[in-house]
């Protein structure tokens, strides 16, 4: 074999090594959803992150608090009394949904737990959705709806997009349930699995289901109070040209289907929109969306499609064709209101 022909297989060879190399360390993914790297065990027990799926791994990853060993699995104290429910959710125009099993055992024990803004924690109402968000025994049963969408795709944003939907597409509902602070009666607010259980929840409740979902798929996020209005919506990171009073993050309701960033939906089927600014308070740190979602496009034309609608009554052909275009990609209700009752 000559000279060229050896220099041409060494090419050969060194060009197939790199491409490998490639594909092995820079265009395949080295980690799970969650941010776990290949072969290691995630920071929620008991997964472990095999081929970049998460997979429960209890005898290598061991079990949370309150759980027993059985098998690769782990059983909780709270897990008995299964319930299943189907969640729906629309992605750019197609209605799918996800089959979740939900616990009475949990859902129970979250109901004796506190849900007041205790008057010595720092930051008290961020503190206050923290602590909804963070309890120890609710994780472990909400985590496997995270691995759940983040096994329908692969992209961040449309994990994003179906949680968004998602939440809004549970009803709204408050619960008849009451507390009292002494003699004084107040409100019962849902922890976020319990909104899941139920099958509804306010707002604030809804949003902070939204919050827990969204930072584990990891983005940044915010709740959205809005003082005028007693009314509480999630904020995402986001640029700031398309963000709330350019504080970076950008509106989403939860109480029923709508479009992001569109913050000039009529609610309850009034004329009320929302006119006050809201008071920022940062739930999570994450990534921002991007700022070529159609999302932003959209909600523009809807909302300049609103405003004519209430000025001249009526619509052309070719904006009520847009409409419906609209309405199908994200499972929205009516034109003029989201019928959120």
């Amino acid at each position: 074999m000559d000279k060229k022909s050896v220099l041409y297989i060494i090419i050969i060879i060194t060009s197939v090594l790199i491409v490998t190399f490639l594909t092995i360390f820079l265009i395949s993914p080295s980690f799970c959803a969650d941010g776990t790297h290949y072969n290691t065990c995630s920071n929620s027990t008991p997964y472990f992150c095999s081929g970049g799926k998460l997979v429960e791994r209890a005898s290598v990853c061991g079990c949370p608090a309150n759980s027993n060993l059985q098998g690769e699995i782990c059983r909780s104290n709270y897990q008995f009394n299964p319930k299943n429910i189907t969640l729906n959710y629309t992605l750019m125009g197609k209605k799918e949904s996800i089959d979740f099993v939900v616990y009475s055992g949990i859902y129970n024990y979250l109901s004796t737990l506190p849900r007041y803004i205790d008057s010595n924690e720092n930051s008290s109402l961020a503190a206050f959705k923290l602590r909804m968000i963070n309890e120890e025994y609710q994780k472990q049963f909400l985590f496997p709806l995270f691995i759940k969408i983040t096994e329908i795709t692969s992209n961040k944003e449309d994990q994003a997009r179906i949680a968004i939907s998602l939440v809004q597409n549970i009803p709204f509902g408050s619960s008849d349930k009451k507390i009292r602070i002494g003699n004084i009666p107040i409100d019962y607010q849902r922890y976020p699995y319990e909104v899941l259980y139920d099958m509804e929840g306010i707002c604030s409740e809804k949003s902070e289901l939204l919050f827990y979902l969204l930072r584990e798929i990891g983005y940044g996020t915010a709740s959205l109070y809005y003082n005028v209005e007693n009314h509480e919506a999630v904020g995402i990171n986001c640029p700031i040209k398309q963000s709330v009073n350019n504080s970076g993050y950008c509106f989403i309701e939860t109480t029923g289907p709508s479009i992001l960033t569109d913050d000039q939906t009529d609610y309850f089927g009034t004329s009320e929109r929302l006119a006050s600014n809201p008071k920022i308070i940062e739930i999570s740190e994450g990534n921002s969306l991007t700022s070529n979602l159609i999302e932003y496009r959209d909600a523009i034309f809807l909302i300049k499609l609103r405003e004519k609608m209430r000025v001249e009554g009526e619509i052309n052909i070719f904006e009520s064709i847009k409409w419906k275009t609209i309405q199908k990609r994200y499972g929205l209700i009516s034109f003029d209101s989201y019928e959120f009752n």
